[in-house]
């Protein structure tokens, strides 16, 4: 695939106020992209680039060559580009990185060298793009979009999920299941009318108090303990009184989700930057006392 033609699909959804529009725009985008494509797709679409921080900064993109005449240059072209920049360092690397800058955007024409500039200085903002992409992934595969949902959520990835539904059909997504040591995306919470119709739609309910601290998922296998924010990164050396206090419960392969909270000497939530010691909700405190203002 062109750049040109992800760099135009990029315009038109980022200046399309209809979430319908966006969606029809991004399937025919991953209808017209090999499979092997869709991840650097999604990616480049939603302002990521898959190696990381490149160090080009604002210095190196200030003076650009002469755009290209016409497009040649592509998604996996790109890709290549950017791995060459993610392994410059040492002596010399600014003066490499902006030969190599150079050359990228001497093959991409005006509009496509707008959107080089702007996913390399971290500025593709398309708004709530990976909820978009997601539906715009199973209408390109012809799937109920709460089946890829459910898989992305499992899988963590909507790359992994995209790039197999893509690939092998409906079939990759039963592939797709919970497993140990791999984070996944936080169940959410919705609203109901009343307490009665969330009774009526879940059945059988457990109310406690709301404690407000940081949701955490907690894989264990073994004696390997990962722990996980909300967003799937990795926190575990920040936490090592809740990687002890996993070590200590019973069973070998498991995976928790809830929240971490801080506790201060006499054991109630501790407002400070830096508590002195953070505990898992319902083992290490009590419930903490009301206050009344």
């Amino acid at each position: 695939m062109l750049l040109a033609r992800l760099a135009d699909v990029s315009r038109q959804i980022a200046a399309e106020p209809s979430r319908t529009r966006k969606t029809e725009a991004l399937a025919s985008l991953f209808r017209d992209a090999r499979p092997q494509e869709a991840a650097l797709v999604i990616s480049y679409l939603a302002g990521r680039i898959p190696q990381g921080r490149l160090g080009v900064g604002r210095s190196v993109l200030a003076h650009r060559p002469e755009p290209a005449g016409a497009p040649v240059l592509t998604v996996a072209g790109t890709d290549v580009a950017f791995t060459a920049l993610a392994r410059v360092g040492g002596a010399g690397a600014q003066a490499e990185r902006r030969r190599l800058v150079d050359g990228l955007m001497a093959a991409a024409t005006g509009p496509e060298q707008e959107f080089l500039v702007r996913l390399l200085t971290g500025e593709v903002r398309q708004g709530a793009l990976d909820a978009v992409a997601l539906e715009g992934v199973a209408r390109a595969a012809g799937v109920p979009s709460a089946e890829v949902r459910r898989a992305v959520m499992l899988d963590g990835s909507l790359t992994r999920v995209a790039e197999a539904v893509l690939t092998e059909g409906p079939a990759a997504l039963s592939s797709f299941g919970l497993r140990v040591g791999r984070p996944v995306q936080p169940m959410l919470a919705h609203t109901s009318a009343s307490v009665a119709d969330a009774v009526r739609v879940l059945g059988a309910c457990s109310v406690e108090e709301k404690l407000d601290g940081v949701r955490i998922q907690v894989h264990r296998s073994a004696g390997d303990v990962r722990i996980h924010t909300r967003s799937l990164d990795d926190i575990t050396a920040r936490l090592p009184d809740v990687v002890e206090a996993v070590r200590e419960l019973p069973g070998d392969r498991f995976i928790l989700d809830g929240e971490v909270i801080a506790l201060d000497p006499a054991g109630r939530p501790c407002l400070s930057r830096t508590p002195p010691h953070v505990s898992v909700p319902g083992r290490m405190w009590p419930p903490p006392r009301r206050r009344s203002r």
